[in-house]
């Protein structure tokens, strides 16, 4: 019997993924705070994270890669 293939789990949090979609559409650390009820430095905090977990170096690559999906 053949194993089905597992998906890839993402690598983003639900609000990492959340974050990344609003920095896709390129709004500022301020405005994604408070579209999301959030400090700067939370989303601060949340942007390095997507960065480094998608191993990218800037927002304009986040933007990228969304549009690639």
């Amino acid at each position: 019997m053949a194993r089905s293939p597992r998906a890839v789990p993402d690598p983003l949090t639900r609000r990492e993924q959340e974050v990344a979609s609003l920095l896709g559409q390129g709004l500022s650390n301020r405005r994604i705070a408070s579209e999301l009820d959030l400090s700067e430095h939370t989303v601060h905090h949340h942007v390095s994270s997507i960065l480094k977990k998608l191993n990218l170096s800037s927002r304009q690559q986040v933007a990228s890669r969304l549009r690639d999906r």
